[in-house]
């Protein structure tokens, strides 16, 4: 399979200048400490926690824990020496300084511990944090048909269902798409991604009202190499370069399953660390959130509906810090249910139709499952006779009434290749190969369950075989 790569394609762009800040201005470090739109006495908290978690500090690893310029925290070491809350050695060559919590520091240290364990760089202000997610919105990009063909060139989709998701990807709205599974949707839908273009910028952490809710996520958040052109020594010292409160990620695509309950969707509050984390949906602001599995969440989904109904609507969230402060968020992200189940089964339709896009995964037809099922074998240095691949489908297939689902092929051929392996045979698939795959793989003769048996076999999404 064909990877177009980070930047490929690329959406068109389009923003209203009069109303988003210029990126470059969003994105430039700060030069004073008014410039970070932080108060002195929180930067000063974060740099006595630093001290107090890593002990004995020079200037570089202070600018570097805090990712402000140098001339920021020299400004910040001075008011720390007049408070008496550090002290100051020299190293043994005497080529730099060194910073050390005293008795005073420390009693400070943890009474700021005591309020916020969190400890990451400077955050940036939920002000800055509003007019970031403005600029890089989902909602500035256009998704043509061309765009869609580019971004699904290595994969076989039927016409129908590539221009409904295209058309509800340019609307930016919530998307709910079902069907059989192993249909593709989330395999699709994780390819979604790569139509909203370029990298953006996510915050490491964003102040509100003096509290820190900690946002950036390696588990979510890719981070991209960034070279600029600027001397690192200069950056520090002088701000020059990008804001290194911020850091260049690949659009974020957060998925959550079965596994999902409320308190993903809240603040959370680690009664251990005293750090605040935010919850998914904003983990995956400027990109897509995917409700895989919807139906198997631990809540009744119509919970789980009315959570979404002010931030689909709005385009707003309302978070409750651990301070009980409650406070409202950009909503920028592309919400995409996903399901196995019939969708009336979960929802009713005032909700439905608060879903302007409902898009099923259907089975696919059999010259694309045989096509597809060449390419596993290719993939797993198989040669498929095609008596093999007839008696699948003839004997197996149609016999027991299973639809051809794009999963088949990938996992029966897995299968195959164990087999084969163990006995140490040529790596040529026979039909008594793919029958043994077929009754492991099924567990019982019925081989299908009822809620995977179709009449009808149509087409879906699969991968396209290599040329």
């Amino acid at each position: 399979m064909m990877d177009k790569g980070l930047n490929a394609p690329v959406a068109h762009e389009h923003t209203a200048e009069s109303s988003i800040m210029p990126q470059q201005e969003l994105m430039a470090r700060p030069c004073q400490v008014e410039d970070t739109g932080l108060s002195v006495d929180l930067l000063l908290e974060l740099t006595v926690k630093h001290l107090y978690t890593n002990g004995v500090q020079t200037h570089a690893d202070l600018t570097n824990a805090l990712a402000l310029p140098g001339n920021i925290v020299d400004k910040l070491i001075a008011q720390l020496k007049r408070r008496a809350t550090i002290e100051v050695f020299t190293t043994i060559d005497g080529n730099a300084l060194r910073y050390a919590l005293t008795d005073k520091g420390r009693i400070a240290a943890l009474e700021a511990v005591s309020r916020s364990g969190y400890s990451g760089p400077a955050p940036i202000t939920l002000a800055h944090f509003e007019r970031l997610c403005e600029a890089q919105s989902v909602h500035h990009h256009e998704i043509t048909e061309a765009i869609m063909n580019e971004a699904f060139a290595d994969t076989v989709i039927p016409r129908d269902l590539l221009d409904q998701l295209g058309s509800a990807m340019h609307s930016a709205r919530p998307i709910f798409v079902y069907g059989l599974p192993g249909t593709g949707k989330s395999y699709i839908t994780q390819r979604l991604s790569r139509l909203l273009g370029k990298t953006i910028y996510v915050p490491y952490a964003v102040a509100v009202d003096g509290e820190i809710l900690q946002l950036f996520d390696p588990a979510y958040h890719h981070a991209v190499e960034q070279n600029d052109g600027k001397n690192n020594d200069d950056i520090l010292i002088t701000g020059q370069g990008h804001d290194a409160r911020l850091v260049l990620c690949e659009r974020p695509f957060v998925m959550s399953g079965g596994e999902l309950t409320m308190d993903g969707l809240e603040i959370n509050s680690d009664e251990r660390s005293l750090v605040q984390s935010a919850p998914l949906q904003l983990k995956a602001s400027n990109g897509i959130y995917l409700i895989d599995d919807l139906g198997r969440q631990r809540m009744a989904v119509t919970e789980l509906f009315n959570r979404w109904i002010v931030p689909m609507e709005a385009r707003v969230d309302y978070l409750t810090l651990a301070s009980g402060k409650r406070f409202r968020v950009p909503f920028d992200v592309i919400l995409i249910f996903s399901t196995n189940l019939e969708p009336r089964e979960l929802a009713d339709d005032a909700f439905l139709r608060r879903i302007g896009h409902k898009i099923e995964f259907k089975p696919m037809p059999e010259r694309q499952y045989r096509a597809l099922w060449a390419d596993a074998a290719r993939q797993h240095g198989l040669t498929l006779m095609p008596a093999a691949l007839d008696y699948l489908i003839k004997e197996l297939h149609e016999k027991y009434s299973t639809p051809l689902l794009p999963s088949h092929p990938r996992d029966l051929s897995g299968l195959v290749r164990d087999q084969i392996r163990y006995h140490g045979e040529d790596p040529v698939v026979t039909a008594e190969h793919v029958r043994h795959a077929w009754e492991n793989f099924f567990v019982s003769p019925e081989r299908a369950s009822p809620e995977v048996r179709v009449a009808q076999v149509k087409g879906t999404a699969f991968h396209q075989p290599e040329a």
